[in-house]
């Protein structure tokens, strides 16, 4: 069984590829949470553009799952394949999730975004995460939903760097803050440091959209 969020130490496996190397999301996470006195060890295993089979079938993953003594291990799924074939999203959260409860640990799901020039996408992510998040019982970090509603409302800062797909900083630090209220139960309104590239303005409101875009009740 995972240890609760409120300890003071959490070890935690990022498994994903540039969605979650780029910005150094892990590390980004760990820098907030030490601010609140939460310990946060991370590793993360990365491949570009690979999706959670490309790692199953990789091996080191789940080896890294058998033997690293995780509190709690992120998936994150190549970005498009919740849009193209939610099926085969869900059996590869399915490989993962057996080897991490018997690990002991617990599965989060971080939840990506649409790209910018298809927005109309992101419901058919958010369902392809939540429905297999409720099938296994893990964490669904709203990371793609707090996206969302922020674009909806705000111009700037731009959270898609130039080729629409990936984060910029302010996108990876709206990221990180969402894990901090979903995954550590952690308020982040008023959190330091702020990385030296992101205007203190911006950090304040993405903090804000973070803690809104967790609360949304997702259908």
């Amino acid at each position: 069984m995972a240890k609760t969020t409120r300890r003071k130490s959490i070890k935690i496996l990022f498994i994903g590829n540039s969605f979650t190397q780029r910005n150094n999301l892990p590390g980004l996470l760990a820098d907030l949470a030490a601010a609140r006195g939460v310990r946060v060890e991370h590793d993360l295993i990365s491949v570009g553009g690979a999706s959670l089979r490309a790692h199953w079938n990789a091996g080191r993953a789940a080896q890294a799952i058998e033997s690293g003594h995780y509190d709690y291990v992120v998936l994150q799924e190549q970005s498009t394949l919740p849009v193209k074939n939610a099926k085969r999203m869900a059996e590869n959260v399915r490989l993962f999730d057996e080897v991490i409860r018997s690990a002991g640990a617990k599965t989060v799901l971080y939840m990506t975004w649409a790209r910018r020039n298809a927005p109309e996408s992101q419901q058919a992510i958010t369902d392809a995460y939540n429905t297999i998040g409720a099938e296994i019982n893990a964490i669904v970090v709203p990371v793609g939903v707090a996206w969302q509603h922020f674009l909806a409302t705000h111009d700037t800062p731009a959270l898609h760097d130039r080729d629409g797909s990936h984060p910029t900083l302010a996108g990876t630090y709206l990221a990180a803050c969402v894990f901090l209220v979903t995954l550590l139960k952690v308020d982040p309104i008023g959190v330091t440091p702020t990385p030296p590239e992101l205007a203190p303005a911006d950090a304040t409101v993405l903090q804000l959209a973070a803690k809104n875009g967790a609360a949304i009740k997702r259908d």
